[in-house]
Formats: C-alpha cells, sequence, structure tokens
C-alpha cells in the first residue's frame, strides 16, 4: 500500500499521486452537481500499490463533502466501486450515464 496523499488539483480537474517522480492519476470533470470520472492512471512503476483504489476514494470524499453524484465512465473506477459497495454508502451514483461517443 502506498504511504503519500493524494492531492486533488482543481485547475487540472485531477486528482494526483506523486511518488519518484512518477504520477497516477484520476481525470475528472465537474457539470454542475454531477462529478464525472473519466481517465484512472498508473503507470508500470506504481502499480500493485492500490493507487487506484486510492484516487477513487478521494473523488467519493469530494463527492460526499459537496453533495455531488459520481458518473464513473472510467472503466476502472467503475469497476473499482462495483467490487466495494461500502466506499459508497452516502453517495449518489450515476450508472446509467454513458460517456459520449468519439468524434
Amino acid at each position: 500500500m502506498a504511504d503519500g496523499v493524494v492531492e486533488d488539483v482543481p485547475e487540472e480537474s485531477r486528482f494526483v499521486y506523486r511518488e519518484h517522480g512518477a504520477e497516477a492519476e484520476l481525470v475528472y470533470r465537474r457539470n454542475g452537481k454531477r462529478f464525472i470520472l473519466v481517465h484512472t492512471g498508473v503507470p508500470d512503476e506504481l502499480g500493485g500499490k492500490g493507487l487506484g483504489g486510492m484516487l477513487v476514494e478521494a473523488a467519493l470524499d469530494r463527492a460526499k463533502q459537496e453533495g455531488l453524484t459520481v458518473v464513473p465512465w472510467c472503466s476502472f473506477a467503475r469497476g473499482w466501486l462495483q467490487r466495494h459497495p461500502d466506499a459508497t454508502v452516502g453517495v449518489t451514483i450515476d450508472w446509467d450515464t454513458q460517456p459520449p461517443p468519439p468524434h
């Protein structure tokens, strides 16, 4: 498990975990009261530490604090949320809204 801290970088619309020059991230979009989880990326050198889950948990914490509906477009985040239903207590999850088709 990682020891560091996940940082919210709102000006870049992402949560970030940094270690030894590498970054793991969860990219999001905010649309009113909807908190869209777009993409989770963990580089190989940071893999196996549970960082993806830590990033999703950080997003859930923000959603709880601000009363946001989480929209998991990211396949990793969607799977993590489905495997950890206890983590979603107190958060509204929109499972039905899908990402727009690519152009």
